[in-house]
């Protein structure tokens, strides 16, 4: 560094690590400075520049211009002055070019350590630059290594982690497998920038169909949400904002090319292709295809809806393990619960039956409340009294009567199913039957596979 050809050192160095030239100046700059403080003291006053015309970087101490030194690391007399610069006067500052070669080996080490620590610095800050803008690409590597069940991913440049968190179950790379991955997040951290890597998130899905799906890199068809269970399925909803182009055509491709393509790449993952509805409603029954939907009872307050199908339906709506009403639930982001148009009606029929039984309801109140979405004791119960006085035939008298009369029934009935028989126990019970996500409740477990779906 402190030969002539350090403008062609400094050139290679730039060119092989991708590091700005300014910056390898600056470093060794900086090195020198270090190097000379070493030497002389902190006191001395040190200027580094690099000569690009030399390819060389010049050293200069400062003096002050004095009739009589007194410290002569700072101070020059005035006579010795005249000679460096016959222009210059008595206070005025003056600069001597230094032999670096004086600097000593301590000093030298110094310099060599502070540019080995820069070099490592700017490495990082350009790996750092070069990766943080491209969170949410998709990227390709190599498996370097498995540590802690997390893979290692050698990008070129630099290495990647793709947490076992973010993994794919059943999926296994050994050293040396190509491996494709989305870019989740890009960390600096003290011992250099931290790539994460996803082949489990759902924008991996979104970001593989931007590259399958010309229409969606180009604006046209957009996919307005995604949901998956990495390895086993996904559901996607589209739209297009031209007319004339079928977003879900446009993403399935010509005989499934398109779709196949990034099946091909989750390792055989199914994929559900539905078309995005404003309409929430409408929107819930596209998620729950192939199933057909007889009615939806939707519920904007908790933002969940009652799904009632045909009986020979309540398997392919429910799906395998409760898989399809699950990621319907998440595409969407409403809660629902199916239930078979059998199980409904009697729901439907208990519910009537109970509101006949409250004090001064007949079949007329009886009829209004359930017009009005009124079809339990606990729906009335729970409703405000001026939700009731809007009802035909209910003034604020009997709204105030029908409040009371469903909370004590409700309340009877919490106390008949607290009191137990002497000697009952629920271990005597037969077990209820669980399922998989017990927010999607349902009224029969599903044992047979849903249809194969057509992407």
């Amino acid at each position: 560094m402190l030969m002539s050809d350090v403008k062609r050192v400094i050139e290679q160095v730039s060119r092989d690590r991708g590091i700005d030239k300014e910056i390898l100046v600056k470093t060794l700059e900086e090195a020198l400075k270090s190097a000379a403080r070493k030497k002389f003291g902190t006191r001395v006053d040190i200027e580094v520049r690099y000569s690009d015309e030399l390819g060389e970087i010049e050293v200069f101490q400062f003096k002050d211009v004095v009739e009589k030194v007194t410290e002569p690391d700072l101070e020059i007399t005035f006579e010795e002055a005249l000679k460096l610069d016959p222009g210059c006067e008595l206070g005025d500052s003056i600069g001597t070019k230094m032999d670096t070669t004086t600097f000593g080996r301590i000093a030298a080490q110094s310099a060599k350590q502070v540019i080995i620590q820069k070099m490592k610095d700017a490495e990082r800050s350009v790996v750092y630059e070069s990766f943080v803008n491209r969170k949410g690409e998709i990227i390709n590597g190599i498996v370097q290594r498995i540590d802690k069940r997390d893979i290692i991913v050698n990008l070129g440049r630099t290495e990647a982690v793709l947490p076992v968190r973010e993994q794919v179950p059943r999926e296994t790379y050994r050293r040396g497998d190509r491996i494709r991955a989305y870019i989740l997040d890009v960390l600096q951290e003290s011992r250099g920038p931290q790539i994460i890597l996803s082949r489990s998130h759902p924008s991996f899905l979104i970001a593989l169909f931007k590259t399958e799906v010309p229409e969606i890199s180009e604006g046209i068809v957009s996919i307005m949400a995604a949901a998956r269970e990495p390895g086993s399925r996904a559901k996607i909803a589209v739209a297009s904002n031209d007319s004339d182009i079928d977003p879900v055509g446009a993403c399935v491709g010509m005989k499934g090319s398109r779709v196949q393509s990034v099946v091909h790449e989750l390792k055989g993952e199914k994929i559900d292709i539905i078309p995005w509805r404003s309409d929430s409603a409408k929107f819930v029954c596209s998620a729950l295809s192939p199933a057909e939907i007889s009615r939806v009872i939707v519920d904007e307050a908790s933002l969940a809806m009652e799904v009632v199908v045909p009986d020979e339906y309540l398997s392919v709506a429910i799906g395998k393990r409760g898989q399809n009403v699950r990621l319907a639930s998440k595409l969407t982001g409403w809660h629902i619960d199916v239930k078979s148009e059998t199980n409904y009606s009697e729901a439907m029929r208990t519910g009537y039956d109970a509101l006949l039984k409250l004090p001064g309801v007949g079949a007329g109140t009886a009829d209004a409340l359930k017009e009005q979405g009124f079809y339990s004791v606990e729906d009335v119960a729970s409703a405000p009294m001026e939700a009731l006085m809007q009802i035909k035939g209910i003034s604020e008298k009997k709204a105030g009567a029908l409040l009371g009369a469903a909370e004590l029934a409700l309340a009877t009935k919490d106390e008949d199913q607290d009191s137990k028989v002497p000697g009952e126990s629920t271990e005597d019970l037969p077990p209820e039957k669980e399922h998989d996500e017990p927010e999607h409740r349902v009224n029969q477990k599903d044992e047979a596979d849903e249809p194969e779906e057509t992407s």
